[in-house]
This record gives C-alpha cells, sequence and structure tokens, in this order.
C-alpha cells in the first residue's frame, strides 16, 4: 500500500516534467498576495475620490466577479491539475482557435505588464537613489529575478512568499494603525478619526453616476493577476489539498485585505478631503506620526512592484512554454525544452528579452508616453480572457 502510494507520489511530481516544488505556505501567500496589487497602495486614493464610500461596494461586486470566475479555474484545475496553465481549458473545450488567440493575447499582455512593473520599478527606486539612470535599474531588476525564476520553482516561491509578506504586513500596519485611532478618537490635523468619518455626507453617486462606473476600471486594475494563483498548480505539491484552500479563503481575503484597508483609510482621513494625487497609506502613516511613511510605503510598493515583475516572468514563461508545446514550427527556438531543474528557461529568457524594451523606451520620452497607452489597453484582453475562461 505504502510503497503503491509513493508510486502515485513519484508520478505525480514527475508526469507533467517540471518539480512540484511550490508547498501549501508558498500557495497560500501567493494566494493573498494575488489579490494585493500596486492599485490598491497607490491608487485607492484615487478611486475614493471617484466614488467616496461607495468604493467599497465597487470592491465587492468586482470581487465576486474575480471569485466566481477563480471557483470556474479551480473547477477545472481540481479535475486536472497537471496543466501548466487555466488557458489551456480554452483550448481544451472552447477550440483551438480560441485557444490560440487566449494564449498568446494572455501571454504578450503578461509581457506588457512585466514592462510596467520595470518602469514602475525604477520610479521606486529612484526615490531613494535619484541619479540611478532608469534602464540600469531595470536591467539590474529583470537579471536577478530572471535568476531567481531559472533556479528552481522553490526558489521562486520562497522570494515570492517573503514579497507577499511585506504587502500583507503594511495593510495590517494599516488596519492595525485605523482601530487604535478610533478606539482613542485620536486627533489628527484633519479631524478625529472616527467612523462617522465614513458617513459624513455620505451620497451614493457624490461625483456622479459616470464617475461610479468608471471607478470599476481603477479597481479591476487592482485586482488584475489574482488568477496567477491558478498557474502555480502544475508545480505545486498536494494541488487538490492545497487549490481549494486557496480559493475557498478569496472572499475573505478580498473583504479584510481591501475593504478593511479603505474603512481604515475613510476613517482616519475624511474622505471629501481626501487627494486622489497621492497615497492615502502615506497620508494615513503620517496622520499617525510617521514622519518616515513616505519612505517605508514606497518601499512597500518597490517590492509590490517587484513581487508583480516575478510573477510575470514566472507565469510568460510558463505561458511561452506551453504555446511552444502546441507549436512545432516553434520547435527551432527550443522554447519547450526544462532545463536540468526542470523550469522552462529557454521560455523565461525570452519572455524576459522583450521585457528589456521597458529599458529602451524609458529613453525614448514619446515612445513611453505611448507605451502608458498601450500598457492600459491590455485591461481589454484581459476582461477577454476571463470571459472566455468563465464560458
Amino acid at each position: 500500500m505504502s510503497e503503491q502510494h509513493t508510486n502515485e507520489t513519484e508520478a505525480e511530481t514527475t508526469k507533467n516534467g517540471m518539480d512540484r516544488g511550490l508547498t501549501n505556505r508558498h500557495v497560500q501567500i501567493i494566494a493573498i498576495a494575488g489579490t494585493i496589487g500596486t492599485g490598491l497602495f497607490l491608487g485607492a486614493g484615487k478611486s475614493i475620490h471617484l466614488t467616496g464610500p461607495s468604493i467599497v461596494l465597487v470592491y465587492i461586486i468586482t470581487g465576486i466577479f474575480m471569485y466566481l470566475m477563480m471557483r470556474g479555474i479551480g473547477e477545472m484545475l481540481y479535475k486536472d491539475p497537471d496543466q501548466h496553465t487555466f488557458i489551456n481549458f480554452i483550448t481544451k473545450y472552447l477550440g483551438q482557435g480560441w485557444g490560440y488567440f487566449a494564449g498568446w493575447s494572455y501571454w504578450i499582455s503578461l509581457v506588457l505588464l512585466g514592462m510596467a512593473e520595470l518602469t514602475a520599478i525604477a520610479k521606486y527606486v529612484q526615490y531613494f537613489i535619484p541619479s540611478a539612470p532608469s534602464w540600469l535599474i531595470q536591467l539590474l531588476f529583470l537579471i536577478i529575478l530572471c535568476g531567481v525564476n531559472i533556479v528552481a520553482v522553490a526558489v521562486f516561491g520562497e522570494v515570492e512568499f517573503w514579497f507577499g509578506m511585506i504587502k500583507i504586513v503594511a495593510i495590517l500596519a494599516l488596519i492595525a494603525t485605523a482601530i487604535f485611532m478610533v478606539l482613542t478618537g485620536f486627533k489628527t490635523p484633519v479631524g478625529h478619526a472616527s467612523l462617522t468619518n465614513i458617513f459624513h455626507g455620505f451620497k451614493f453617486f457624490p461625483m456622479g453616476v459616470d464617475h461610479f462606473f468608471m471607478a470599476f476600471q481603477m479597481v479591476f486594475f487592482a485586482y488584475q493577476a489574482i488568477e496567477f494563483v491558478g498557474i502555480t498548480t502544475s508545480e505545486t505539491k498536494n494541488p487538490r489539498k492545497v487549490l481549494p484552500k486557496a480559493i475557498h479563503a478569496i472572499p475573505s481575503r478580498i473583504m479584510f485585505f481591501y475593504v478593511g484597508a479603505l474603512i481604515a483609510i475613510m476613517s482616519i482621513f475624511p474622505w471629501r478631503q481626501l487627494p486622489a494625487d497621492q497615497s492615502p497609506f502615506v497620508m494615513v502613516f503620517k496622520l499617525a506620526g510617521v514622519n518616515w511613511a513616505a519612505a517605508l510605503i514606497n518601499f512597500v510598493v518597490l517590492t509590490a512592484a517587484a513581487s508583480s515583475l516575478n510573477s510575470m516572468l514566472y507565469s510568460s514563461g510558463r505561458h511561452l512554454y506551453q504555446l511552444a508545446r502546441e507549436t512545432p514550427a516553434l520547435d527551432r527556438f527550443r522554447l519547450n525544452r526544462l532545463s536540468r531543474t526542470n523550469v522552462p528557461q529557454n521560455a523565461i529568457f525570452t519572455s524576459a528579452g522583450f521585457m528589456v524594451l521597458a529599458a529602451i523606451l524609458s529613453v525614448i520620452p514619446w515612445i513611453s508616453d505611448s507605451f502608458t497607452v498601450i500598457t492600459s489597453s491590455s485591461s481589454g484582453v484581459y476582461i477577454a480572457i476571463y470571459a472566455l475562461t468563465m464560458l
């Protein structure tokens, strides 16, 4: 019996050619961190400015859709946990044509998002080292994180674990600060910390119905890449045990980390006075007396961007590897090969090679402005792929 179980475990480990090096600890933190993007740390002020307290409803509605999609992905991966990506199911159930469209579109979107994260990383590093050239920062981070991705999947999991922990601790600190300030009636330059700040002058559409619907696009961007945990399944130990835990916890994580953070911000800072162009996290910690709040939050968003780039390299590498396996014409590029550590090294390097374009664009201002428009439009591709996944 035990020998048979061992053989089954070994078969599960080697069937898809990759190592199942991600543990439950890695996957649970990746699942939490996947729902927390830089959109929350930097964009929450603008989204609150657009809709006021109604932003909580926008996050909940969008979160429900995301959860239903993740349940769908989870059901398919539970049935067949050896698939490299959830995109494979589009090919399997909707046909080869839709599969090619989704696969290549998703890979291009991941590369574009990786380029965007590289651009953001350079700006965050320049906060601490203003004289550092943007292109050099981008190349260094890309080389370091490529190294993390090609050593072994367990190394990637460990790095992503600690990146995720930094984001989680930052939000826990914000919520704990808000609870303390509300319970003590903490006086700030803008008033007293209180839950009544949320309901004072409340209007469902304070800036108009159109702004309420505009907020959905911003919130969608904040949730983008929530599906990343589904890409880790084929390299996760005991996926049928680990994956359901990660997906079932998504609603509670959305309520705690997103809704909790928004309520914390609005209870400390009256939402009508909240500037749209500043990080509310910085302002809250400054009101609490943390003078180095700007540096702290800049470090947090730097790690969040590095975490996203790390995930984009991982995900784009796996997607390109899978696409190469399905496309005989790509055989000459050896993208469908695994390294000695069972990692799709060639596919990762190729994806990273396209992301290097961000460093080139950073020295050509008029092109970088166009690039901002291109990366923003990738949200439309994401919506199409999410819709196909739901189908």
